[in-house]
Parts: structure tokens; C-alpha cells; sequence
């Protein structure tokens, strides 16, 4: 493979220590990183989201974090069609780039393209949307399991809009959402290398249930105060904010909340892996105090070889 420019995508569920690696492999690589995590977008969400601190903002360049408001409009092919713009230009002077992240839908249409879908009649997602009102999360995603028990391992569950859009190509096309997944694949014109990171399961729900505390320390109850009167918009159905406005609302005890937040967040990390282990042409590295080193061995190996 002659092509010009390396992108190393590191992978691997929430909490896994993917910010971390990325800032000491960019610093050693001399690169600029690329987030790939959907909810890192908005400038309003920060706690929630674990953004890279502002120590690790500064000591490396990052791009598409506080890119855009939760007011705003953004698909997954704005996103590609941008990260791809961006590399096009960013490779004409670095030989390095790192994209970091765990939304694999945003990671796969940067890498293979953006899939397409049927058209869907408007009348079918108004009924979904007016079931979820009525009967809750559980109505989608018990739907979702029956049509598409595929799409349902790896799509963030607590999220009614993915549900939803789901729902919507599976009702209207008569077949499963994960069928039109892959089928519009491109050409990714650099080099590429994917990592995975890899942990014991019991430690990595420590590192959730952990993070989660963190967060609650870090005033995550005070920013989703901020954000209540917005609960409704897209970008805020994700966990760690929908769970705080159920507290807020009544729904949950404070008690509850924080244990949703760590259930949900767990069940999201297996998911991710579900996934993940399906991906080919992907490098585990088991996390260790040598991972930089590790990760290094297979990036200079790729750089050798080209």
C-alpha cells in the first residue's frame, strides 16, 4: 500500500483510557487528534461526556470537540464529509493523524462511507415517536430486539432516537436497519490502523462505576440543571443526562439515577465490545503500563513496511 498518511483509530468502550493513549501517542507521534465520540460534538455537554481535560486539550491539537450546539442539525455524513476534508489537508503536512473515539457509526462512515437508507413514510415515525411518549424506552427497544436482534447488540439502547430511525427503515423497508449497514462501502485513500483496547471485564466496570462518581463530584447534577429545559432535543438523549432528568423530574430517586447512569453505562461498554469483536483487521492491545509502547510496535511496523 503507497498511500500517503497514517490515520491510527483507537477504539474500545467507555471508560477503556482511549483519550489518555491518544494524547501520549500523539505527542509522540507528533499528530493532532480527531474525536470520534458523537456526544463530545456539543460545547453545552462536558461532564457527561468525559471530554479530554483542558490539560489534555492544550498539551495536543484536537478537533470536532465543542464543534457544534445541541441546537444545531449534524449527521453522520456532515461528519464525515468534514473529518475527511480536514484529513485531506491536515495529510498534505503531517504524516500522523489519530482518531479517537467509541461511536463506531462515525468511525465506519469515515472509513468506509456513509451508508444509505429507503425513504421512510413521516406518518410511521410519528407513531413511533407517539408509542415511546406513551409506553416508554422499553416499547423501542423490545421492537427493535424482535426486527433487528443485530442492530440491538450494538446501537446505544438508551437512546430513543437511534431506536426510532431503526424502527422507522425496518417498518418501512420490511427489512432489518442492519441490512443497508456496509453495503455503500468507499475507498478510504490513507493508511490506516486500528486499535482496540482491551480490558478484564470486572476492571473495566470498576472504571465505569468510577467514572460515573467522578462525574457526580465534578458537578454533573448542575450541568444537566442547565441543560433540563433542552432534555428534549436529540443530542441530550444519551446516558448520564436522561437519567438526571428523570431525578429531576420525579421519576428516580437520586439513589436510582446514579445507578442508572453506572447500569446503563455498563451495558453500553458490553455492547461496544459486541461490536468490537466483529471488526476485522482490528489490533487488541490489553491495557497495561506499557500500552504506548505496545501500540507503538504495531504503528512502526506499519510505518516500515510503506
Amino acid at each position: 500500500m503507497n498511500k500517503k498518511g497514517l490515520l491510527i483509530v483507537i477504539m474500545g468502550p467507555t471508560a477503556s483510557g482511549k483519550t489518555s493513549l491518544s494524547v501520549a501517542l500523539a505527542k509522540k507521534y507528533k499528530a493532532e487528534i480527531i474525536s470520534a465520540d458523537a456526544r463530545q460534538f456539543y460545547r453545552e455537554m462536558n461532564i457527561g461526556t468525559a471530554k479530554p481535560s483542558s490539560e489534555e486539550l492544550s498539551a495536543v491539537p484536537h478537533h470536532f470537540i465543542n464543534s457544534c450546539s445541541i441546537h444545531d442539525s449534524y449527521s453522520v455524513g456532515q461528519y464525515r464529509d468534514e473529518v475527511i476534508s480536514f484529513l485531506d489537508s491536515y495529510f498534505q503536512q503531517h504524516p500522523v493523524s489519530i482518531l479517537c473515539g467509541g461511536s463506531g457509526l462515525y468511525i465506519q462512515a469515515v472509513l468506509e462511507g456513509q451508508d444509505e437508507f429507503p425513504a421512510v413514510d413521516p406518518t410511521i415515525r410519528e407513531m413511533l415517536k407517539q408509542n415511546y411518549s406513551e409506553s416508554g424506552i422499553q416499547y423501542l427497544q423490545d421492537y427493535l430486539k424482535i426486527v433487528d436482534p443485530a442492530y440491538y447488540q450494538r446501537v446505544d439502547i438508551q437512546n430513543p432516537h437511534r431506536l426510532i430511525r431503526a424502527l422507522e427503515v425496518c417498518i418501512s423497508s420490511q427489512k432489518p436497519y442492519s441490512s443497508f449497514l456496509g453495503q455503500n462501502k468507499e475507498d478510504f485513500p490513507y493508511q490506516v490502523v486500528k486499535i482496540a483496547l482491551d480490558w478484564p471485564r470486572d476492571l473495566l466496570y470498576d472504571r465505569i462505576n468510577q467514572r460515573v462518581d467522578d462525574m457526580v463530584n465534578q458537578g454533573l447534577l448542575n450541568e444537566a440543571k442547565s441543560l433540563f429545559e433542552h432534555r428534549n432535543l436529540n443530542a441530550l438523549q444519551t446516558v448520564g443526562y436522561v437519567e438526571l432528568f428523570q431525578f429531576l423530574e420525579g421519576i428516580l430517586s437520586w439513589e436510582q439515577a446514579i445507578e442508572k447512569i453506572k447500569q446503563h453505562s455498563r451495558n453500553y461498554a458490553k455492547r461496544q465490545m459486541t461490536w468490537l469483536r466483529k471488526e476485522k483487521e482490528l489490533h487488541w492491545v490489553t491495557v497495561s503500563d506499557n500500552t504506548v509502547g505496545d501500540v507503538s510496535v504495531i504503528v512502526n511496523s506499519i510505518i516500515s513496511n510503506n
